[in-house]
């Protein structure tokens, strides 16, 4: 299966086209390399809760993604509101994960701890906040990747909870 995937990026800089949104591009690679993944829609907003909560209704709505990933705003700067702005818009929250993410992320580095990313279900739309680094992107994507398909698989109907 296809899936649609909706990029997001939470960025002042970046909305402002004061800087290369590189971790959206790693995000792409990856989809569209590792999952067969199809990018349905992508933006670029600042770091502005409404704007972001705002941005992910309109992706599962309008777009139908399948998938959300966000990157930038999962910080501790007084700007980053993307875990608060996709608590707002999940209907479940699917802690796993943004578990595994820090958990494999704490291998390289003790400032994963530092990340407020989230992940959560909206209809039948799984929205993931990943870091706004392109490092960052990378490394907590490829931690979930492998999973992402079934958890996708599940959440459209198109195959039960347990394989048969």
């Amino acid at each position: 299966m296809r899936w649609k995937v909706a990029i997001l990026t939470a960025s002042d800089k970046g909305s402002r086209g004061e800087r290369e949104d590189i971790s959206a591009q790693v995000i792409r690679e990856l989809i569209e390399e590792e999952m067969d993944g199809h990018i349905v829609q992508y933006k670029i907003v600042p770091d502005e809760q409404q704007m972001i909560k705002k941005t992910l209704i309109e992706m599962v709505d309008q777009y139908e993604a399948d998938l959300i990933l966000t990157t930038g705003g999962t910080g501790f700067a007084h700007r980053d509101v993307t875990p608060e702005a996709t608590l707002e818009v999940v209907e479940k929250q699917v802690p796993g994960f943004a578990e595994v993410m820090r958990s494999a992320s704490m291998l390289k580095t003790r400032r994963a701890m530092l990340s407020r990313a989230v992940s959560g279900i909206r209809g039948k739309t799984l929205i993931i906040n990943l870091p706004g680094s392109p490092k960052g992107v990378h490394e907590n994507l490829q931690a979930i990747i492998d999973q992402l398909p079934h958890a996708l698989s599940i959440l459209t109907g198109v195959e039960g909870e347990h394989k048969s």
